[in-house]
């Protein structure tokens, strides 16, 4: 089974408490991973099809590209919910300065 096709066959998680500005965050992160997901497919195609490398190194920038956003959009929302719930009362996880430092520099 391909790495992909792993991810997408993996169980979600049960969702936290969330509020509207979570819902509207977890539906923009979903959406660039949808992205990105629709954007290896393309570069898998182009280097079936024997596509020059110009086309493959430009699709995989865009995967890659798409990639990072979600991450710092995830980071971003988390950062935000530690200001606003710092004990992470609403989702039951919490998250630590440092965490949340450990895990931004492991997208940087």
């Amino acid at each position: 089974m391909s790495q992909a096709a792993a991810m997408a066959a993996a169980p979600t998680p049960a969702a936290p408490v969330s509020s509207p500005s979570s819902d509207e965050a977890r539906r923009k992160v979903l959406n660039r991973l949808r992205r990105a997901q629709g954007q290896l497919t393309a570069v898998i195609a182009a280097v079936e099809a024997e596509a020059s490398c110009r086309q493959v190194i430009t699709q995989l920038a865009a995967v890659s590209s798409a990639l990072d956003r979600a991450g710092f959009a995830i980071i971003s929302t988390a950062m935000q919910e530690c200001i606003t719930d710092p004990e992470g009362e609403a989702s039951g996880d919490p998250t630590s300065p440092e965490e949340l430092e450990k895990l931004f520099m492991m997208l940087a």
